[in-house]
């Protein structure tokens, strides 16, 4: 059984707002950027990298991200426009 391809969603249109909207997140699920990594599976230095902007979570990840925040819907990890 092959892989999936992963599907890519265009998080530019957002631009650093997606960046400010996942550390308002994780700031209000009383996370430090340690204990969210640890929750998520993946680094520190991948969690301030997301919260500065320097690169975005893969779509993929976002139901795991939307669990350790506590969120109704995975829409709910974009900003509003």
């Amino acid at each position: 059984m092959s892989a999936r391809p992963r599907k890519e969603i265009d998080l530019s249109t957002y631009e650093g707002r997606v960046a400010e909207r996942l550390k308002i997140l994780r700031l209000k699920s009383k996370l430090t950027a340690r204990e969210a990594a640890a929750r998520l599976g993946i680094t520190e230095k991948t969690i301030f990298h997301w919260e500065a902007g320097r690169s975005s979570p893969h779509v993929a990840e976002f139901p795991k991200i939307s669990e350790v925040y506590r969120l109704k819907k995975i829409k709910d990890l974009l900003p509003n426009e």
